[in-house]
C-alpha cells in the first residue's frame, strides 16, 4: 500500500502516446455538432488518471473502491476523499536535455499584439488606474485596469509563456516576446475524427447521424506536468487520460519551481494573485475568503492573510462539469472563474507562513466547501509581484 506524504511535492510528466480526446462542457453527438477540444484540460482530467493509477498499483478493487466500501490510505474514498490533491496542472515539453519545462497560459493581465512575423510581438500589461472624473463603470473596485498605449493594436492569440517568462511575470517584469513565447503550433495539430451514431439496441449505425470530434495530436516531447501532493505516486506507468481513454505515460521528474519571494511580498503588503487552475468559487469572479464591506470595499481574509481587492481582470466565466466514473453519472455543472484571471491586492497583513499556507491551500475555507473539486485541482493561484509605480 502507499505511504502518505503530506508536505512533499511529486511531479509528473505525463506524455501522450496517442491522440487525446480532451473534451471541455460543450454536448456533441447529434447529427452534423462538433465536439471541440479544450486546452488545457481541467486539472481533473490528471487527477483522475493519476488516482486510478494508485489503486490499480496498490491492488485495489475498483468496483468496491467506487462503491464506498475501501477506505484507501491517501485517496479516502470517493465520497470522503483522503489527502491526496492535485496542487498543479500545466503544459510542458521535455528538452533535448532530457529536462521538462513548464509552459503557461498568458495571464489576463498580459496582451500580446503582432504576428510573431511580419510585425514582432509586443507585451504590454494592464496597469490598475483609478477611473477619471466623470466616468461610470459597472465594476465597485477602486481601480480599473487599463492598458496605456498610443495606437490600437490587434491582440495575438494561441501564444503560452515559456517557464523563463512566466518566472520574469511572477517577479514584477515583462517576459521577453522574442525568447519566451512559444505558439500553440509547435506544441500540437488538431486532427478532427468522424463519429457515426449508434442504435442503442441493435448497435448499428443509424442513418444521417455523422459528427465530428476534435483530436489534439500533441508534437514529441509535449505533453503535462501534474503535482500532487498526500499522496506516492509510481515513479513511472501508464495512464489512461482524457475521453475515451487513450494511451499516455507517466514519469517522475524535477520541476523548477521559483516562488515569488514571500518574505518581500509580506513586507511590501500588496501583491497580484493569478488563478493557475479555474476557479469554483460561491461568488461566482470573487474567490473564497472575500467579503464586502459595507463601504463597498472586498477585503480577504483566509488561512492568516488579509487584504484589500483593489482591482482585477477576469476573463468570461467558464463551466465545469465531468463525468463522476464511481456513481456513473455527469457531474454537476459549476460556473468558474477561468485560470489567467488576476487580482491586485494592497494594505496586506501576513506573515511570510500564512502566505505559504494560502498557497498550499488554495482558495478553500477550512472545512472545504467541496472537497471533490479541492483534491482535483480547482481554485490554486500563484502569487506575483505588484509594481505599484
Amino acid at each position: 500500500m502507499s505511504t502518505n506524504s503530506t508536505h512533499t511535492t511529486e511531479h509528473r510528466f505525463i506524455e501522450p502516446h496517442d491522440v487525446l480526446f480532451l473534451r471541455g462542457n460543450k454536448l456533441f453527438g447529434d447529427p452534423g455538432s462538433h465536439g471541440e477540444s479544450l486546452i488545457p484540460p481541467w486539472p481533473s482530467a490528471a487527477a483522475g488518471a493519476l488516482r486510478s493509477q494508485i489503486l490499480t498499483r496498490d491492488g485495489i478493487d475498483l468496483t468496491a473502491f467506487a462503491q464506498g466500501q475501501i477506505n484507501h490510505p491517501s485517496l479516502g474514498t470517493p465520497q470522503s476523499p483522503g489527502s491526496f490533491s492535485l496542487t498543479g496542472f500545466t503544459l510542458a515539453r521535455r528538452q533535448d536535455d532530457g529536462h521538462v519545462e513548464t509552459l503557461h497560459a498568458l495571464p489576463a493581465d498580459l496582451i500580446v499584439t503582432g504576428d510573431g512575423k511580419a510585425e514582432p510581438y509586443i507585451i504590454q500589461s494592464l496597469r490598475p488606474l483609478q477611473p477619471g472624473h466623470g466616468l461610470l463603470s459597472s465594476s465597485d473596485l477602486a481601480q480599473t485596469p487599463v492598458l496605456p498605449e498610443t495606437e490600437r493594436r490587434k491582440s495575438a492569440s494561441g501564444l503560452w509563456l515559456t517557464q523563463k517568462g512566466w518566472l520574469n511575470y511572477t517577479h514584477g517584469k515583462l517576459p521577453n516576446p522574442q525568447t519566451d513565447l512559444v505558439s500553440s503550433r509547435e506544441l500540437w495539430a488538431i486532427d478532427n475524427r468522424i463519429g457515426i451514431g449508434l442504435n442503442a439496441h441493435t448497435r448499428s449505425a443509424e442513418d444521417g447521424k455523422l459528427f465530428t470530434a476534435q483530436a489534439v495530436a500533441f508534437k514529441p516531447g509535449i505533453g503535462f506536468v501534474a503535482s500532487v501532493i498526500g499522496a506516492s505516486l509510481p515513479p513511472t506507468g501508464s495512464l489512461r487520460f482524457g475521453g475515451d481513454g487513450r494511451a499516455a505515460s507517466s514519469q517522475s521528474t524535477a520541476v523548477q519551481t521559483h516562488s515569488p519571494d514571500l518574505k518581500l511580498i509580506a513586507a511590501q503588503a500588496h501583491c497580484r494573485i493569478v488563478l493557475t487552475s479555474p476557479g469554483l468559487f460561491s461568488q461566482g469572479w470573487l474567490p473564497n475568503g472575500f467579503e464586502r464591506n459595507t463601504d463597498g470595499s472586498h477585503w480577504f481574509n483566509l488561512h492568516g492573510v488579509r487584504a484589500r481587492l483593489v482591482c482585477a481582470t477576469v476573463p468570461r466565466s467558464e463551466t465545469i462539469s465531468g463525468w463522476d466514473i464511481a456513481r456513473w453519472q455527469p457531474k454537476a455543472a459549476l460556473r468558474a472563474a477561468p485560470a489567467g484571471s488576476v487580482y491586485w491586492l494592497d494594505q496586506l497583513q501576513a506573515t511570510p507562513e500564512s502566505l505559504g499556507k494560502l498557497a498550499e491551500c488554495g482558495f478553500w475555507h477550512d472545512p472545504c466547501e467541496d472537497a471533490q473539486r479541492r483534491v482535483e485541482g480547482f481554485n490554486r493561484f500563484s502569487f506575483a509581484a505588484y509594481n505599484c509605480s
